[in-house]
């Protein structure tokens, strides 16, 4: 049965807090799909109900959210972004002056309780098999998203290319992902871990924050190419990059320390509610949100000018 969670996140959820409230003000939060959890059955709601408003969110991979809004197709109040890299984006369109850092996670191999494959995965998770050895098992069906539109997609790319360097296994990456874009493995962020959580596949790519908050078993995988620590950011997981095509233009990408970051658009509806949402996400009462949804303290500095927004 597919989860409330997929609903939430495939479209955009208003939480309403009575007949009462029909006229509140609305605050629009576009976030990384992979936090559709604690956004919208957890923030959301409690910063909705504790300033007697209207909350909207909409979950999509951030560099495809990112766009739709520098060519200004979604207005949001406030982008919650994994990674710096769709920040940048909106920064260069003038649409976002700062960007806090709200969680951090790390990349992990979820992988279904009901798979034929389950105990396998298990014994992995325990140590007692090499996880890339049970991915690349006959009949092993793996997901992941699509690295043009969501930084996930990239990141498990990053992962299996560090992978290759820590393990000292030439072409691991090609043997469990296969090409860049392969058909087969690829779906939309918010429907994989329904689709895992269903049993149409056996494993697939994740972030920590998202696999806990949706109770389900995962590998966890060394920091050397876990991309969670960004004490490894340019002695180590900057030794990987690869090459994309987007819009029809080629970019090198390189790996980015898994960070959340919040800002509120220049363009704002509502700005002052938006900016009070980025505070309650980095307030004592939002960090314990996280906490409890299995994300990580943030790391690393306020991205542009601070105090704006």
């Amino acid at each position: 049965m597919r989860s409330s969670v997929l609903i939430a996140c495939l479209m955009p959820l208003a939480f309403t807090l009575g007949a009462a409230q029909a006229g509140a003000e609305d605050l629009y939060v576009a976030y990384a799909g992979s936090m559709g959890a604690v956004m919208d059955l957890h923030l959301g709601p409690e910063f909705a109900k504790a300033h007697q408003v209207q909350y909207r969110g909409e979950g999509q991979g951030a560099y495809g959210l990112a766009r739709l809004i520098a060519d200004h197709k979604i207005r949001p109040d406030v982008f919650v972004s994994i990674t710096p890299g769709p920040i940048e984006i909106l920064q260069q369109a003038g649409l976002v002056r700062a960007a806090y850092p709200v969680a951090s996670t790390q990349m992990c191999i979820a992988y279904s309780p009901d798979s034929p494959y389950a105990k396998e995965f298990a014994a992995a998770a325990q140590g007692r098999k090499p996880w890339y050895e049970v991915l690349q098992m006959p009949g092993v069906s793996f997901g992941r998203t699509d690295p043009r539109t969501d930084p996930q997609g990239q990141n498990i790319i990053f992962t299996m290319l560090l992978a290759e360097r820590y393990y000292h296994i030439p072409d691991l990456a090609k043997k469990i992902l296969g090409s860049q874009m392969n058909p087969q493995q690829i779906f939309t962020e918010p429907s994989l871990l329904a689709r895992l959580k269903s049993g149409q596949l056996a494993a697939s790519s994740g972030y920590l924050s998202a696999v806990s908050s949706q109770k389900l078993p995962c590998i966890k995988l060394p920091p050397e190419i876990n991309l969670s620590d960004p004490r490894y950011a340019k002695d180590w997981y900057d030794k990987v990059q690869f090459t994309i095509t987007v819009d029809g233009k080629e970019k090198v990408v390189h790996p980015q320390p898994l960070v959340f970051y919040a800002a509120v658009l220049t363009d704002a509806p509502h700005p002052k509610l938006g900016q009070e949402f980025v505070d309650y996400l980095r307030s004592a009462a939002g960090q314990k949100q996280f906490r409890d949804n299995g994300y990580s303290a943030p790391h690393g500095p306020t991205l542009g000018t601070a105090g704006a927004g």
